[in-house]
């Protein structure tokens, strides 16, 4: 090629605007929770093709979702299975106190139920798996997707002079 000629290069499909609109997706967008916390990031839909995603500052993406691309096409977000631990306690307060010493530690923690009763989910980690089971509780490792609280604060809760919207705190290094 020579030097004159322009390097051909695909156009990236922008995703900028959150979309509820009832007009049905026709594309699939899979991430993990970590990704789903990111405001700007380059990620790959399902059939392969490069996206950037540029949205406002603390948007939480969740599993269902759709974005609108600058071209038009309407994106579903779906909440890819990742590696996971399921509490589950004896009883309610125990539950209670598993859940309040998560949250202690700023913790993203999924609230759920089944037929075999009450849990709480996190992202695998050992030394939280620890504190669990000494609280009494009896840990299951599983892969399913992450889904985990907002907060009492969506849409709202920042720390001051951080310019955050809505967030979920996240351990670091993790």
């Amino acid at each position: 090629m020579a030097e004159s000629d322009p390097i051909s290069m695909p156009a990236m499909l922008l995703l900028e605007t959150l979309y509820d609109g009832p007009a049905p997706a026709t594309v699939q967008l899979q991430l993990d929770f970590s990704y789903r916390t990111k405001s700007r990031l380059r990620a790959k839909l399902a059939t392969g093709e490069e996206v950037g995603l540029f949205l406002p500052r603390g948007t939480i993406l969740r599993g269902g979702q759709k974005l609108l691309g600058r071209d038009g096409r309407i994106v579903e977000v779906l909440a890819a299975p990742e590696d996971l631990l399921e509490a589950r306690c004896a009883d309610a307060p125990a539950l209670a106190r598993a859940a309040y010493h998560l949250g202690n530690r700023h913790v993203a923690v999924e609230i759920g139920a089944d037929a075999a009763g009450e849990w709480l989910r996190i992202q695998a980690d050992h030394v939280l798996e620890g504190m669990l089971v000494g609280l009494g509780a009896t840990v299951t490792a599983l892969r399913a997707p992450f889904e985990p609280e907002a907060g009492a604060y969506a849409h709202g809760h920042q720390h001051p002079g951080d310019g955050s919207g809505a967030r979920i705190h996240m351990m670091a290094g993790r």
